[in-house]
């Protein structure tokens, strides 16, 4: 066994540099993302982590950490490059690109999604609640770069265009839901804002908002199954995207209605919700919302 191990090795000794190489640019993106959020913020990372025990700041900063995560295993997904130098260009030109598209994506939520209320200010006040809605953005938005980047293939001006384009689909994608789920809420509560909820801190709606919109960007990954990537054919195929995207976020939407009414039988959602912000039973409804976007995007496998 030993010899067949030995063998298997020197046999794979250049995968193993790749590996290397791959897991060594990941973990220096991965440790640049900590300070990009503390630049972003016009904050001193180590003071609002460690001294300030700022709790929203660093539940933001690990949502980032989390998405670029999301965003390189698409990165490192497939076959190595042709050679160590295209494998460390292609890493780091990826890991770079979902970086800098994971903070536009932040900016993006904010001016657009949840234009109501100032993020980087509120998680400066230690707001966990906008902490929590924050780190979610980040994870759907990088959910769907992710699912582009396995979609696409080759290091050139086509994947460049295909990947920006993806990004702003997700982005709509995440609009969409946001303003679906605030018409909720204001329908059930009285023409309340659930951006005012936000702003408040109530954590339970930020709960039920993170399984929402990652339960969103799941939808919209599905359509990579359908829709073969092709520069030539690059428009439709987008454009399929987000048709196919808005379909799955709908059949999601009510298999995840469905699912809550048998699994929280007897239970007032918007009782305990929206008025008790019980955080329990969102965590709940946020396992439900993302399971059945998880099974129903298997199934499309």
């Amino acid at each position: 066994m030993l010899n067949t191990l030995l063998e298997i090795t020197a046999l794979n000794s250049d995968l193993l540099i790749f590996l290397a190489v791959d897991l060594t640019i990941a973990i220096a993106l991965l440790s640049a993302m900590r300070f990009v959020s503390g630049v972003s913020a016009n904050v001193n990372t180590t003071d609002e982590l460690a001294k300030q025990d700022n709790f929203a700041f660093g539940i933001s900063v690990a949502g980032s950490i989390a998405a670029l995560g999301i965003v390189l295993t698409g990165a490192i997904t497939g076959e190595a490059a042709e050679s160590l130098t295209m494998e460390i260009i292609g890493m780091s030109a990826y890991g770079i690109l979902g970086l800098l598209l994971i903070k536009v994506g932040r900016m993006v939520h904010d001016k657009f999604a949840l234009n109501k209320l100032d993020k980087t200010e509120h998680i400066k006040a230690g707001n966990i609640t906008i902490g929590i809605v924050d780190a979610a953005g980040a994870i759907a938005t990088a959910i769907v770069i992710k699912a582009v980047l396995v979609w696409v293939y080759g290091v050139d001006v086509n994947t460049l265009i295909a990947i920006i384009s993806g990004f702003i689909v997700s982005q709509a994608m995440l609009i969409i839901a946001t303003r679906i789920k605030e018409r909720q809420y204001a329908g059930n509560n009285q023409g309340d804002s659930l951006q005012e909820a936000f702003e408040k801190g109530q954590v339970a709606l930020a709960i039920r908002y993170a399984g929402q919109v990652i339960s969103t960007a799941l939808a919209v990954t599905a359509a990579s199954y359908f829709f073969s990537y092709s520069p030539e054919t690059l428009v439709i195929s987008l454009l399929g995207w987000l048709i196919f995207g808005v379909l799955m976020t709908l059949l999601v939407a009510m298999l995840t209605f469905i699912a809550k009414k048998l699994i929280l039988w007897g239970i007032n959602l918007v009782e305990e919700v929206d008025q008790q912000h019980n955080i329990g039973v969102a965590s709940i409804e946020m396992a439900i919302s993302i399971a059945i976007a998880m099974i129903l995007t298997g199934l499309m496998a």
